[in-house]
């Protein structure tokens, strides 16, 4: 009799511990694993590739803490890192660099277009253009698919740190 109470007390715990991780992980915040060089040198600066393909698998993927607070009105600004959903599969999470915002006039690189990025939009990018699947394949990304900013590293431990907020120079356009 005492072992089912014992046990009735460990679940009682264990699920209630649950709820709240998983509250905490889907309103405020939750730790995702940066894959690929798209992202590089930002994230998994360890990492190379030869051919397109990446060498030393055995390296650690940079793992970020994504804060969701700023999904509350979608307050993103220039330079910020964004975790959001694949707007070619639902299922895949991206991570690149928020380029401009809803109104915001673009340089398209190697290019002689400018865009103006429609409301309820953004231009994403990541940092190795040789590397990546961002704006420049699939245009501007509904904000509707934000999962979140990265604001840290968190794994590896030799790497962990604030996420820096940085610009391309030259990209948007005064109109």
């Amino acid at each position: 009799m005492g072992n089912l109470r014992f046990l009735w007390e460990v679940a009682k715990k264990s699920f209630a511990a649950g709820l709240i991780t998983l509250t905490v992980s889907d309103r405020y915040a939750s730790i995702a694993p940066v894959r690929g060089l798209s992202m590089h040198p930002t994230f998994n600066p360890n990492k190379s590739a030869v051919m397109g393909l990446p060498v030393g698998i055995f390296v650690a993927d940079d793992h970020v803490l994504v804060e969701k607070i700023c999904l509350e009105k979608y307050r993103v600004s220039h330079g910020d890192v964004i975790v959001f959903r694949s707007p070619i599969n639902y299922k895949e999470k991206l991570i690149k660099r928020v380029i401009a915002l809803p109104g915001d006039w673009i340089q398209i690189p190697n290019s002689y277009d400018t865009i103006k990025i429609p409301g309820g939009c953004c231009w994403v990018e990541g940092e190795n253009s040789a590397s990546t699947l961002d704006s420049r394949s699939f245009g501007p990304i509904p904000l509707g698919l934000l999962q979140g900013r990265a604001t840290h590293i968190v794994w590896p431990p030799q790497r962990v740190g604030k996420v820096a907020q940085r610009m391309p120079e030259g990209r948007l356009r005064p109109y």
